[in-house]
């Protein structure tokens, strides 16, 4: 079985990411993230408790270009910061193998370790609907995040072939439980976040 691991909130820079995300949610995040060496680019993390989190990540203009291409499709990325896409944690990444997904690799940042399903192009799945899959190491991200009472109520995946992308997650063996898919013209994700202000949408 696969489970909601976390939202990825991509932004043009780690800046305006965080501006938006802070705007939205009516909060300061704390000072949580770093760099992924394998990719170039750096985020920065909210704990949504339960094992879940929102990652803020944008191409890091620090970092040398990386050998391939960048994941959650940075390298094509313009406009305002949005809800780009999710991640789906398991335990097993070769279960899903036939699925598509890419191929795993190893990254790290810090002293976390993880694989990860990454597309040869670095292409989003279904416009961003599908997951891609990670699997941790010893440590996940959410063991030392603060908590400052933000949790993530439901998340809503919006596809224009709602049934197709229902098949894939269900391939997936998705646990369901925050995850609700529906028809719209255009693919989309929208996540209702209640926080100590109330209930706010990231989108």
């Amino acid at each position: 079985m696969t489970h909601l691991d976390h939202l990825v909130v991509a932004a043009r820079t780690l800046a305006e990411g965080l501006r938006y995300v802070q705007d939205r949610l009516g909060l300061e995040l704390p000072p949580a993230g770093g760099k992924h060496p394998l990719m170039g680019t750096h985020n920065r993390l909210l704990n949504l408790g339960k094992g879940a989190y929102l990652e803020i990540i944008a191409v890091d203009p620090e970092a040398p270009p990386p050998a391939q291409p960048r994941w959650f499709n940075l390298d094509d990325f313009s406009g305002a910061p949005r809800l780009h896409t999710w991640v789906a944690r398991t335990e097993s990444l070769e279960r899903y193998q036939g699925l598509e997904l890419g191929p795993a690799r190893e990254a790290c940042r810090g002293d976390l370790h993880w694989r990860i399903t990454l597309p040869e192009d670095g292409r989003l799945h279904w416009g961003g609907v599908v997951p891609y899959l990670i699997q941790w190491g010893p440590g996940h991200p959410t063991d030392t995040l603060p908590d400052g009472g933000c949790r993530l109520l439901e998340l809503a995946l919006l596809h224009p072939e709602p049934d197709a992308v229902r098949a894939v997650l269900k391939a997936l063996d998705l646990d369901w439980g925050k995850v609700r898919l529906e028809f719209a013209p255009n693919p989309e994700l929208m996540a209702f976040i209640e926080t100590p202000g109330g209930l706010k949408l990231l989108r």
